[in-house]
């Protein structure tokens, strides 16, 4: 979804929505979510994910977030992809 107009949100709701999903992965699945993962469940570009983690950051909140896998093993169920 692009960033419009239409649903632009101000910085601090942005960054709640990213602390409520970050929040939420780390309950479903027990591990840091990539920011591409973020962006899917916030709705937002990843570059746009990025930036607002960074602004995080120096505010001194700490979201971590992972890398891609270096394997294509999945973490949760051990299979290959």
């Amino acid at each position: 979804m692009a960033l419009t107009s239409q649903n632009w949100q101000p910085t601090a709701v942005r960054q709640e929505a990213i602390q409520r999903a970050h929040r939420e992965w780390m309950v479903e699945y027990g591990e840091e979510p990539r920011v591409s993962d973020l962006a899917k469940a916030v709705g937002l570009a990843p570059s746009t994910i990025s930036l607002q983690l960074k602004r995080l950051r120096a505010a001194g909140v700490d979201i971590r977030t992972r890398g891609p896998r270096a394997s294509r093993k999945c973490p949760h169920c051990g299979e290959w992809s």
